[in-house]
């Protein structure tokens, strides 16, 4: 379970942001929201191969840099 603690004098507000942030460098959010509905393994390895595909586009893409 993702926590923080509060730093002496520290607004809510900028808690709940570190919070935030925090949980999205985590994933936490999109696990949930993934795990909420079933999906069929053929849609998962059609995802993960369009993800692959796209992160191999972008480092061919940079690599000459």
């Amino acid at each position: 379970m993702t926590e923080i603690r509060l730093k002496k004098g520290e607004p809510v507000d900028r808690a709940l942001r570190r919070l935030k942030k925090k949980v999205d460098r985590e994933g936490t959010l999109k696990e949930v929201r993934a795990r909420r509905t079933f999906e069929k393994p053929s849609a998962k390895r059609r995802r993960k191969l369009k993800a692959a595909r796209f992160s191999a586009m972008l480092s061919a893409r940079y690599a000459d840099l």
